[in-house]
C-alpha cells in the first residue's frame, strides 16, 4: 500500500489509540522507505474522512467553558483541551499527507513526521489526563480546527496558509501563557502538564516551519507575492483573527520573516 494510502486508513479510523498506533506505524515503516511521486485520489475518496469517536461532544469554540488551572477539575479540562488540539493535529498532518497529489516527495515526508508527532504529543497527554482521573472524550471540545481543512480541501497553498502557518502558530503564542499558569499552581501534575508543553512547544516549531517552507515553495511556483497573497487567503476563507500577545522569538524559529514578524507586531 502506498504510504499516502495508509494515511487515508488511519485518518478513517475513529478510535484515537488505534489511530496513534497506525500512524505511528505507518511512520515507523514509511519514513525511511521509497514513497513513489504518484497520484493517488480517487472519486468520493474522502468517505469517512476524518474519523473521529463519538466522544468528546462537539460544541462551539464559545461553550467549551472555562479551565481555570487552579483546580484539579480545571487542569484535567485544560489538558483535556490540549488533547483535543492534538487529536485534531494528527488528522490535520494526515490529510494534509493524503489529500494533495502532484507535491514532491519531500512534502509527503513532512507531513508523515508531522502526524507521527502529533501522535506522540497525544500519547503525552492522554497519559497525564489518565493520572488526573479523566480520559480523552470526558470532557466537551470544538472542532475550529478542522473546519480550516474543510475550507482548505481543494487549494494546498490555502491549506499551507492557514492550518500549519495560521492556526496552528497560534499554539507558539499561547503555549508559553498556559505553562506560566501551570507554574503559579505549583503541584506536581501541574509541573508534569508543563514538561509535556515543552516538548510541544519544541516540536511545533518544527512543525509550523514545514507550513512555512512549504508555502513559500507554492508561492513561488504559482508566482504569487507571499505576503499579499496570505492576507487574501486570510480574508476569503475567513480565518480567525491573530491576537497578541505573540510568541516572536518562536515565530522566527518557525520560518516567519522579518517582515512578517513586523507586521504582526504593528497588529
Amino acid at each position: 500500500m502506498h504510504p499516502r494510502l495508509g494515511a487515508l486508513a488511519a485518518l478513517r479510523l475513529t478510535d484515537p489509540d488505534a489511530k496513534v498506533a497506525a500512524t505511528r506505524a505507518l511512520a515507523a515503516v514509511s519514513l525511511a522507505a521509497p514513497m513513489p511521486e504518484i497520484a493517488v485520489r480517487q472519486p468520493g475518496d474522502d468517505g469517512g474522512v476524518p474519523g473521529r469517536p463519538e466522544r468528546p461532544l462537539t460544541v462551539s469554540a464559545m461553550d467549551v467553558g472555562k479551565r481555570s488551572p487552579f483546580t484539579p477539575d480545571g487542569r484535567a479540562a485544560l489538558v483535556h483541551s490540549i488533547c483535543h488540539i492534538e487529536f485534531n493535529a494528527i488528522n490535520l498532518a494526515l490529510d494534509a499527507l493524503w489529500r494533495f497529489d502532484g507535491m514532491p516527495e519531500a512534502y509527503y515526508r513532512d507531513w508523515l513526521r508531522v502526524a507521527d508527532e502529533e501522535a506522540q504529543h497525544f500519547t503525552l497527554l492522554h497519559a497525564h489526563l489518565q493520572t488526573l482521573g479523566f480520559r480523552y472524550g470526558d470532557f466537551t471540545g470544538h472542532d475550529g480546527l478542522w473546519s480550516m481543512c474543510e475550507k482548505t480541501k481543494h487549494d494546498v497553498l490555502a491549506r499551507m496558509a492557514l492550518v500549519p502557518r495560521t492556526l496552528e502558530a497560534r499554539g507558539l503564542d499561547a503555549t508559553p501563557l498556559i505553562q506560566a499558569k501551570l507554574q503559579r499552581v505549583n503541584t506536581p501534575d501541574a509541573h508534569a502538564a508543563i514538561a509535556i508543553l515543552d516538548i510541544i512547544l519544541r516540536d511545533e516549531v518544527g512543525h509550523v516551519a514545514i507550513g512555512n517552507r512549504w508555502y513559500r515553495w507554492l508561492c513561488e511556483r504559482e508566482g504569487v507575492d507571499p505576503m499579499a497573497h496570505y492576507r487574501m487567503l486570510y480574508r476569503r476563507h475567513e480565518a480567525p483573527r491573530l491576537k497578541a500577545p505573540f510568541n516572536l522569538e518562536a515565530r522566527a524559529r518557525a520560518g516567519f520573516t522579518d517582515e512578517e514578524l513586523a507586521d504582526l507586531a504593528a497588529t
